[in-house]
């Protein structure tokens, strides 16, 4: 059973924006709600440069990195084509409004700052 670390109210995060986590470890960790409501998490970090994806702009189920306009879903974390590359994806657990990730993931994925793509 995963042990999950309370982190907001998904009306904390705004629509087609997002909230930035920290950890004890790592990179931060952003939070990311959709137009329908759908909350997603990723590494706040593009796999490209590193851009900070809890500055981009969110559309659809996906965001666009503020550096270079790199499309990543949020769903996976995955660049989409022609670009490549994918940065890490965290378990979200939405309970009465309130969003939950996964205390395991944020201590120990994506700790070290290297981007996946040149």
């Amino acid at each position: 059973m995963k042990n999950w670390t309370r982190i907001c109210r998904v009306d904390d995060i705004p629509v087609l924006g997002s909230r930035r986590v920290a950890r004890q470890a790592g990179p931060e960790v952003a939070v990311f709600r959709t137009a329908d409501d759908q909350v997603f998490a990723l590494l706040d970090r593009c796999p490209h440069k590193g851009g900070p994806l809890s500055q981009g702009i969110v559309f659809g189920h996906s965001v666009a990195c503020p550096l270079h306009n790199w499309t990543i879903a949020l769903a996976d974390g995955n660049a989409q084509a022609p670009d490549h590359g994918c940065t890490a994806r965290f378990a979200v657990h939405v309970d009465d409004g309130v969003v939950y990730l996964d205390a395991e993931e944020l201590a120990t994925r994506a700790i070290t700052t290297e981007t996946a793509a040149p």
